[in-house]
């Protein structure tokens, strides 16, 4: 682009990060976001009931660690950060202040990891068959928001995490992250009705 013209980055991904806390979520009974549907194939909490203190600690736990796995470099830690055992470099906690997150989601480290490396690698495959595709999609969204409102298309930023989730859509996951169902990013016609919506809200 010429200088001073606006300019939009769009960054796609499936990261192992938001695969493996969107595994615990599952796994161990997190409700919030409530708006998120579940991913496929995984199954849900068969614990005991935690009493209702509790659960509402362990929610609040994982939506500051939800938030840091989203947007690391928007919710940095007011305190170090520790690694989780088992998780490899994928998953640290705010030391003294996620401990009841710790204790729930330490069982389910190996699990969270394969399903993780699995789905990543899977939307790394599908993206290696089809290269350029994922370009092409956003530029004629933004083309055609152009078109309707006559006019450049504002600078943004915007973080697309494409995941296996139960149901089909789009969900705002952070303030510049959305979520999209792997099934509706790979329809490409379906695709760019979806995520007309969120460019318009950007540019």
């Amino acid at each position: 682009m010429m200088a001073g013209q606006p300019e939009w980055v769009i960054r796609e991904d499936a990261a192992m990060p938001v695969l493996v806390a969107l595994y615990l979520r599952q796994v161990c009974g997190i409700r919030a976001p409530d708006e998120l549907p579940a991913l496929r194939r995984v199954a849900g909490y068969d614990g005991a009931p935690r009493p209702d203190d509790r659960q509402a600690l362990l929610e609040r736990e994982w939506r500051e660690f939800w938030a840091m796995s989203v947007e690391p470099l928007a919710h940095p830690s007011p305190v170090p950060l520790e690694l989780v055992d088992g998780f490899d470099d994928l998953l640290a906690l705010p030391v003294g202040r996620a401990e009841a997150l710790r204790e729930a989601i330490t069982p389910h480290a190996s699990d969270a990891l394969a399903f993780a490396r699995h789905a990543h690698a899977r939307y790394n495959a599908e993206g290696a068959s089809r290269p350029g595709v994922s370009y092409r999609a956003y530029a004629s969204a933004i083309a055609e928001h152009e078109r309707r409102v006559g006019r450049r298309a504002h600078s943004f930023e915007l973080n697309v995490q494409v995941l296996p989730l139960a149901q089909r859509g789009v969900w705002w996951i952070g303030s510049l992250t959305v979520a999209v169902t792997d099934g509706l990013r790979s329809d490409v016609v379906a695709f760019d009705t979806a995520i007309h919506p969120i460019i318009a809200e950007l540019a």
